[in-house]
């Protein structure tokens, strides 16, 4: 099959999965057209390998984008989540699949029935978390009920952190992915389930008293609930549950000064007037004022630990903030982007681990499994790869035939996750388990 990939989108995420469909391309003889409103990066990214090209391309040239989804056999989205509709719009129209990393929304399922209807396939949440979580975690809970075992409790961690050999700021943390998706983690609050009853977890009180967990040679690490991980329980066919949830991880020193920039109104997406002239000073200053915040911030100042993190963040800079920047959230990604910037030798890592518990011939199990991937440098992040890799993976597993099913789909069926959880493996993704 001489197949034609639109991929849509070259940024930091993009970078692991091109070169992999690149090298499969020409294994195949498939083409792939890279397209993204940089030129210059796409064409950076694309490194004049053979079987392909970059192109500059608008998504908001409704033009532009129906003609290069029509010329091609199938199209891999990795541009921002809330810009998947407008593909996933004309690749309905023009019969053309599609692949995401991203979570399955209200818009997809609106059109879920015509996807069906047309015999297409929109392979979603097809990245790390969404992604391998599910395949992993799905191949556990398929073994153990196929055991006839019954699950009781299921605990799912996932977090994209910084190396411990590159961990050297107050924060512990240096951006590895989507800015943006750091500085509004959260926002909408988190409900699971814990001991058979829904709890709710508002965003200003996620990131206080949050529960730890050790992970073999890493050690302690924090994890917070990550919206709604009710809707999963049917997803993963686990209603036998009564404890469930799914949690991003990281370091306790972060969680421990998240909270106070949470709780000082600095992850605001609310408008505010400013100057032209004001700097980051001047910008801290008249929020804290106007916000009367003096004496919380005083509080969280005579806390050492929590001193060093602000200070590190250089809120009295007179740096001037750009105007386009309109909101607390918007300056605050600005200030962190510098602050939590990768250097060209830092190395990123992913962490995830599952923890299931579950009843067997009257005894009780229970399993972790755990999967750490480090990064090589700030390009060739263990973000990138895990993020890129299996959405590469699936691409190439339906256009050589292996995955057949239609639909809508997340990777929690057999017939997707076994064979891109073995290639995963071939690439050094691999879980180890514990059993008690």
């Amino acid at each position: 099959m001489n197949a034609k990939i639109l991929i849509l989108g070259a940024g930091k995420s993009a970078t692991v999965l091109i070169q992999y469909l690149q090298k499969k391309a020409i294994e195949n003889n498939w083409y792939i057209t890279l397209a993204d409103s940089d030129i210059n990066l796409a064409e950076k990214k694309w490194n004049k390998a053979k079987n392909g090209h970059a192109i500059a391309f608008d998504i908001n040239d409704p033009i532009l984008r129906s003609a290069q989804i029509e010329s091609h056999s199938i199209v891999v989205s990795m541009l921002p989540a809330a810009l998947h509709f407008l593909v996933a719009k004309d690749c309905l129209k023009h019969n053309k699949s599609l692949f995401t990393a991203s979570y399955v929304d209200e818009n997809l399922n609106a059109i879920a029935s015509e996807i069906k209807e047309k015999k297409l396939l929109f392979l979603c949440e097809m990245g790390l978390d969404p992604g391998i979580d599910h395949m992993s975690a799905m191949q556990l809970v398929h073994r153990i009920q196929n055991m006839g075992g019954v699950i009781t409790e299921f605990k799912s961690h996932c977090g994209g952190l910084i190396a411990p050999e590159s961990d050297n700021n107050p924060w512990h943390y240096k951006i590895s992915w989507n800015p943006r998706n750091i500085i509004l983690a959260g926002k909408t609050g988190a409900l699971f389930l814990e001991d058979g009853k829904q709890v709710e977890k508002k965003y200003e009180t996620l990131f206080s008293n949050v529960p730890n967990i050790e992970i073999a040679n890493i050690g302690t690490l924090s994890y917070y609930p990550n919206r709604d991980s009710i809707s999963y329980i049917n997803t993963y066919d686990l209603k036998s549950a009564t404890n469930f949830v799914r949690t991003t991880l990281r370091n306790p020193r972060f969680m421990y000064g998240w909270n106070a920039i949470v709780k000082l109104g600095l992850t605001s997406e609310n408008s505010i007037i400013r100057k032209d002239t004001d700097s980051i000073k001047t910008w801290f200053e008249m929020h804290i004022q106007n916000q009367n915040l003096t004496y919380e911030l005083q509080q969280i100042l005579l806390d050492k630990i929590l001193k060093n993190q602000f200070e590190y963040l250089d809120l009295k800079s007179n740096k001037i903030i750009p105007l386009e920047l309109n909101s607390n959230a918007s300056i605050l990604q600005w200030i962190l982007e510098d602050k939590w910037k990768l250097s060209e030798s830092d190395k990123d890592m992913v962490v995830m681990m599952h923890e299931i518990t579950y009843e067997l011939k009257n005894t009780t199990h229970k399993i972790q499994s755990s999967m750490v991937v480090i990064g090589t440098d700030s390009t060739y992040t263990a973000m990138a790869k895990t993020v890129g890799l299996p959405l590469a993976m699936g691409v190439c597993a339906y256009l050589k035939g292996e995955i057949i099913l239609t639909g809508l789909q997340i990777p929690t069926h057999p017939s997707i996750y076994n064979p891109i959880l073995k290639t995963l493996a071939e690439e050094g993704i691999v879980f180890e388990e514990k059993n008690r």
